[in-house]
């Protein structure tokens, strides 16, 4: 249940019991991507240590989005999206440690890419928990 956790910590103001599997992901995706806007903010900044925060804590987002894969159910889509959370967290550590604002776009563009795809089963993915 690390994803729960992940998203509790993201978003306390939320009930959790208002959001079910699908949405709760959504939720993980957005919580990632504002932590990645606002440690671009801190950098351009210079404030150092806001960013590394930051970037923390959508790390941990990520671990907490991977934690949900279900490699029975998910077969080759969960494995390359493993290797895609993956590269997200190493390429947001090498943001973090170079300043560099170009990985950190680099993760949010292929973060949003996921979300938008994930967004797009929305209806499906509800009609099948019903």
């Amino acid at each position: 249940m690390k994803g729960l956790q992940a998203y509790q910590r993201v978003n306390t103001q939320t009930s959790i019991t208002d959001a079910d599997p699908h949405k709760l992901i959504q939720l993980l995706y957005n919580g990632a991507l504002e932590r990645i806007n606002m440690a671009k903010a801190r950098m351009q900044a210079r404030d150092y240590e806001g960013k590394g925060k930051l970037i923390g804590k959508a790390i941990e987002i990520i671990g907490g989005l991977r934690s949900f894969l279900d490699f029975e159910k998910g077969g080759d889509l969960a494995a390359r999206l493993e290797g895609l959370y993956d590269y997200m967290e190493r390429t947001l550590l090498e943001a973090s440690a170079r300043n560099d604002m170009a990985k950190l776009d680099e993760v949010a563009n292929l973060l949003r890419s996921v979300k938008e795809g994930w967004d797009g089963i929305r209806e499906e993915a509800v009609a099948q928990a019903g």
